[in-house]
């Protein structure tokens, strides 16, 4: 079954910044945020906090806001992200008390009919003006499966497969201004349509997280941005040069590379090194952090198996994340050096985000823009 040709991308939607490196935020509508600790300032993630965090964002000019769709969290002391603010409505209620900022959907092609996706990303881009984005999800949590009733595929090459003729689905809806029939490997269905169509008829920004082979192929054959996470920055060149001559080499496609960091920021390097001590080193969720990482090495295959031993604090500050921790000069060169490997984006989380975002705004965006990597 053969894509339907995409719509030019709005140039209204942030995503289209010409900014070097794009900023989001990541994973705010999840109680903990991306750090479990037992600190009593750690993230609520409650509706309240997420949209005075997404005006914030709004107001500071960063591109954009990605949840992370979790059905079930990992408990552990603190009750690590059990409580989630599901991300179509979520996006949708902040693209509504927003003006600028895109705010992405994830969306987990097992868990909604590709009509309805359609009908909701749809929605969204109506309601946000064209600020609508799509973060696709192709399998990852055999218990979350389990409490949908669903037997989630040993063969990855199966769910990829999958997830190619639901997005193939999407576009054509999107495209398509007669009803049509469709008769695939998973879908069979009849007289399709769906109104309203996306703002201005333009595709949303779309990302995936895909880190095997074949989840790699898969975001380079349709997506806009391939997100993956970065070890160390040696590597992560290395990675970024691969993803995007895979792109162009099978589907004559350019694509952006973005990897996700947490950040602590302080006036001074001791203070940001002694502040990461404390809310890791020694109040971590460990029972949660280990809870995370068996369950990524178990289904998501989204780490290396020696990333945990090596990499083993990272999952309790962030989530696995690539850490950035120092005074605001430190954290802008180490943004840089981001930028440098080439990755054309970043997600960074916070302990607290609305506590911490104000300092960053402040003093660590004037630097990027100094640097000439901000718009």
């Amino acid at each position: 079954m053969s894509q339907a040709p995409a719509p030019a991308r709005s140039a209204a939607n942030s995503m289209s910044s010409e900014s070097r490196l794009k900023l989001g935020l990541f994973g705010a509508n999840c109680s903990g945020g991306m750090a479990a600790t037992n600190v009593p300032e750690r993230w609520d993630g409650s509706w309240e906090s997420n949209l005075a965090l997404a005006r914030m964002a709004d107001e500071a000019g960063l591109e954009f806001l990605l949840p992370i769709a979790r059905w079930r969290g990992y408990d552990g002391d603190t009750g690590f992200q059990n409580k989630i603010l599901e991300t179509a409505t979520w996006a949708t209620g902040l693209l509504a008390s927003t003006r600028k900022i895109t705010v992405f959907a994830t969306v987990h092609t097992a868990f909604f009919h590709p009509l309805v996706a359609a009908k909701q990303i749809a929605t969204m881009d109506q309601i946000g003006g064209g600020r609508a984005g799509l973060n696709i999800v192709c399998g990852w949590n055999d218990v979350e499966y389990g409490m949908l009733g669903l037997h989630l595929p040993l063969d990855s090459a199966d769910r990829y497969a999958y997830g190619q003729e639901w997005y193939d689905i999407l576009r054509r809806i999107w495209s398509s201004d007669t009803p049509f029939d469709w008769d695939g490997k998973y879908f069979q269905l009849k007289q399709v349509i769906s109104e309203p169509k996306l703002n201005g008829g333009t595709l949303p920004p779309t990302i995936n997280a895909g880190a095997s082979s074949l989840g790699r192929d898969f975001g380079a054959r349709n997506a806009d941005v391939c997100f993956v996470v970065m070890s160390d920055l040696d590597t992560g060149q290395k990675d970024v040069a691969a993803i995007k001559a895979h792109a162009k080499g099978h589907y004559d496609r350019d694509v952006e590379v973005f990897t996700n960091c947490y950040v602590v920021c302080r006036p001074t390097v001791a203070q940001a090194q002694d502040y990461h001590h404390y809310y890791v080193e020694e109040q971590a969720d460990w029972p949660a952090a280990e809870q995370l990482m068996a369950s990524l090495g178990m289904t998501s295959k989204s780490f290396p198996p020696e990333f945990y031993t090596m990499y083993r604090s990272r999952f309790a500050a962030g989530h696995g994340a690539y850490p950035i921790v120092g005074d605001p000069d430190h954290v802008a060169d180490q943004l840089e050096k981001v930028s440098q490997a080439g990755y054309a984006g970043t997600t960074i989380s916070f302990v607290n985000y609305l506590d911490e975002l104000p300092y960053f705004r402040d003093e660590v965006l004037p630097r990027l823009q100094a640097k000439g990597l901000r718009a």
